[in-house]
């Protein structure tokens, strides 16, 4: 610790070194009320600045402190006054002083001293903190904003077809308790191509924050200028949009990744066929048997996350959505929530989604869908997912 100050008594100044030194504080005490200004413009960064009210005049104390505050404004000060001058306090308030010691004859005020500048340092300190707390959550807020640009809204389906999708971040506290939401890296798309064929897609980058948003700010832009190609293979996109991703330092940096669902739904032949991209398969749920189950069980149906090796191949897959049923794709962040008070970590899982999903099972998709983010959200008592979570529901009447 670095403590500059400034002192009338000569005396006293030998004993405040003492003092102020118990803990080996570095402390720089003259007597001359022009070098201590010299000595706070030094390269020296001072932790706190110990000044009198009336060295030596009040006047010239006061511009001192004025001019200390100019040369050292993240410097806490704090002020020594005599007994009879606690009212020329007040302006040194206002000014912008950190705290203050009233100046006894005996001398028992430096008792205080040491407890009086740590708290004055501390109380810097948090106020640093919570300025860098509410600046995070501006930026994470802007972030959030633009990943939320990208989400699509008023989504076409073909005749026989309904869907519902949604996004939600997680969220992390900082100073006081306070939650911010985090720009994440989910990303869904879906629409309806001219001949009625529908695009459906789920992906989720590694992570949080700007790189995440980054990276999934990166493939829609890639997706959004091939989408009406000649793209129907779900595995050639794949395999296309991870060759080009695979180039981008901000996906693949510092071991980053994307894993990816892409699907092609025919409304003719009610075919979906869809590739995977290190993601884990979609769920179907028959609302006629109520059954609910992955529409697959095969481990090499999901391929390598995107962005780990640029020639990875990746295998077509095909599940018919039959008659009144719904065709679920999701991001991690829902089978994952847990609750950090279970011990044994459990998880939502993907049992959890089939108890809510049969659960919802005579209500519409819109209210599935909230049941599911409700559920998990409950399953987590009331800490909230720990990573991001994004749902689209495709049903069939």
């Amino acid at each position: 610790m670095k403590i500059l100050v400034g002192w009338d008594d000569a005396a006293q100044a030998e004993l405040l070194k003492m003092y102020l030194g118990v803990d080996e504080s570095g402390v720089v005490i003259t007597t001359d009320h022009e070098k201590i200004l010299m000595l706070a413009q030094s390269p020296t960064e001072w932790d706190a600045i110990l000044v009198t009210t009336s060295f030596p005049d009040h006047d010239t104390a006061y511009s001192i402190f004025e001019q200390l505050r100019t040369a050292c404004p993240e410097t806490p000060i704090v002020g020594a006054c005599e007994q009879d001058d606690v009212y020329r306090i007040a302006r040194y308030l206002t000014g912008g002083l950190r705290a203050y010691v009233i100046r006894d004859r005996s001398g028992d005020f430096m008792f205080l001293l040491m407890a009086i500048i740590e708290g004055a340092i501390k109380q810097v300190e948090a106020e640093r903190e919570r300025q860098i707390s509410e600046k995070l959550r501006r930026e994470v807020d802007s972030v959030r904003q633009l990943q939320e640009s990208i989400i699509p809204v008023d989504i076409t389906t073909p005749e026989g077809y309904g869907l519902v999708a949604r996004y939600e971040s997680s969220q992390i506290s900082v100073i006081g308790g306070q939650p911010v939401t985090m720009a994440g890296g989910d990303y869904y798309d879906a629409f309806t191509l001219p001949d009625d064929t529908m695009i459906v897609l789920v992906g989720d980058a590694s992570g949080h924050g700007m790189k995440a948003c980054m990276s999934i700010m990166t493939m829609h832009t890639l997706i959004r200028m091939i989408r009406y190609d000649e793209f129907r293979e779900p595995a050639h996109f794949v395999k296309y949009v991870n060759h080009q991703l695979s180039k981008q330092a901000v996906v693949n940096n510092e071991g980053g990744f994307i894993t990816l669902l892409y699907g092609v739904l025919n409304p003719k032949t009610h075919e979906f066929r869809w590739a995977s991209a290190g993601h884990q398969a979609p769920i179907l749920h028959n609302l006629d048997t109520d059954e609910v189950s992955e529409v697959t069980n095969d481990p090499d149906a999901a391929g390598l996350p995107i962005g780990i090796l640029d020639d990875a191949d990746y295998v077509t897959q095909s599940t018919i959505v039959s008659p009144n049923s719904r065709l679920l794709i999701y991001t991690d962040g829902l089978v994952e929530a847990f609750s950090p008070d279970n011990e044994n970590h459990a998880e939502f899982s993907i049992a959890g989604v089939a108890n809510t999903m049969k659960r919802s099972r005579e209500l519409d998709i819109e209210t599935c869908m909230q049941n599911l983010f409700a559920d998990s959200l409950a399953f987590t008592d009331g800490h909230g997912r720990h990573d991001d979570t994004s749902l689209v529901i495709v049903e069939r009447d």
